[in-house]
């Protein structure tokens, strides 16, 4: 399982139009999902997630979590985060879960967040979405399960 984490001054994800998900300060989420994931797996990411310190204190120190700051969560299922690039032009999606199986712990990650966050909004699993973000920072992280 891979998650691309974005601390955020505002974030939102469309679906035709139409606003989806949008949130104030807080992390927006992009989720990929592979084939050998499970909810353990997703438990370990998800706590691992609400638990980074990557917000400033008063000192200017990256030494508070999202619950410290009152952060809101924005989580959008990413099945490209799984593109091998090695051989061609061309990238290959064959490492990604089936959506069956990723839409559902997409949706298990959503359900565990939203029992430790008050604000978790979502993208729409599959759709073509549009993603507008200010990344604050820039503070990107990427985490993935194989190096937790």
């Amino acid at each position: 399982m891979k998650f691309v984490i974005q601390r955020v001054k505002h974030a939102s994800v469309t679906v035709e139009g139409q606003v989806l998900g949008k949130i104030n300060k807080g992390v927006m989420v992009l989720i990929g999902v592979c084939e050998s994931d499970d909810e353990v797996i997703a438990d370990k990411m998800v706590k691992k997630l609400i638990g980074l310190r990557i917000f400033e204190d008063e000192n200017g120190k990256t030494n508070l979590d999202l619950h410290s700051v009152g952060g809101e969560l924005l989580l959008i299922s990413q099945f490209t985060l799984y593109a091998n690039c090695k051989k061609g032009n061309r990238p290959s999606f064959i490492e990604a879960a089936k959506p069956e199986k990723a839409n559902a712990l997409y949706e298990y990650i959503i359900s565990e967040c939203k029992k430790q966050v008050e604000v978790v909004e979502r993208g729409e699993f599959g759709a073509d979405m549009k993603v507008e973000l200010l990344n604050d920072g820039p503070f990107t992280i990427v985490l993935d399960s194989e190096e937790l």
